[in-house]
């Protein structure tokens, strides 16, 4: 499943099967209305917490970044080669095209798993990332993922449904505990089946 940037990792006819839910027969209007509104809260949920877009994009854009050592830069997920432009400099400005690093994950396989997009660059050929606090780095490339993995859809779904199931709580208070009101907080379910896909903070400022 491809998706563009922005939109749910699931659709609403998706979240409609799952729930056993008829188009027009078991919901109202509002409640009809709230299917788009809770699958878009759970895919930004599910940004949030692994730090990651699994949407694509199929324009170039840039986007700059600070190295985590000499030898590896890690950006955002990208998709494809195709436009990819890796530039370095210093001062704010990226005059020195690199045409020598090496992508990773190689073969788009991790942990056995097919599909994965890049995130990691390392220099080849003698040369060296500078680290010094600055983004020294500017990534021009489509951003993305290239397909949704299964995982996160299901992910999608299963934080969807929890949130549906809530009504109309506001501002996500689930209920009033012992200290003070019980946020929504993502199912272990759904943090087991995005644990492989969560990243560390990426460097961009």
């Amino acid at each position: 499943m491809t998706v563009a940037l922005g939109d749910p990792y699931a659709t609403a006819e998706e979240f409609r099967a799952r729930m056993s839910l008829v188009e027009d027969e078991e919901l109202d209007e509002s409640e009809s209305g709230r299917i788009d509104t809770v699958l878009d809260a759970a895919s930004r949920e599910i940004e949030s917490y692994c730090r990651r877009q699994f949407n694509q994009t199929d324009t170039t854009s840039a986007r700059v970044y600070r190295p985590r050592s000499p030898r590896l830069l890690v950006v955002d997920d990208f998709h494809t080669t195709d436009g990819l432009v890796v530039a370095t400099g210093t001062d704010g400005t990226y005059p020195t095209t690199w045409t020598a690093y090496q992508l990773e994950p190689a073969n788009g396989i991790v942990s056995g798993q097919t599909g994965w997009p890049y995130w990691r660059l390392r220099p080849t050929g003698g040369r060296w990332f500078d680290v010094c606090g600055q983004p020294t780095v500017q990534v021009t490339a489509q951003w993305g993922w290239a397909a949704v993995p299964a995982a996160v859809k299901e992910a999608c779904l299963i934080a969807a449904a929890e949130l549906f199931k809530l009504g109309d709580a506001p501002f996500g208070v689930a209920g009033f505990g012992e200290f003070g009101p019980v946020r929504v907080r993502m199912n272990s379910r759904a943090q087991t089946l995005l644990a492989p896909y969560r990243l560390a903070p990426i460097l961009v400022g």
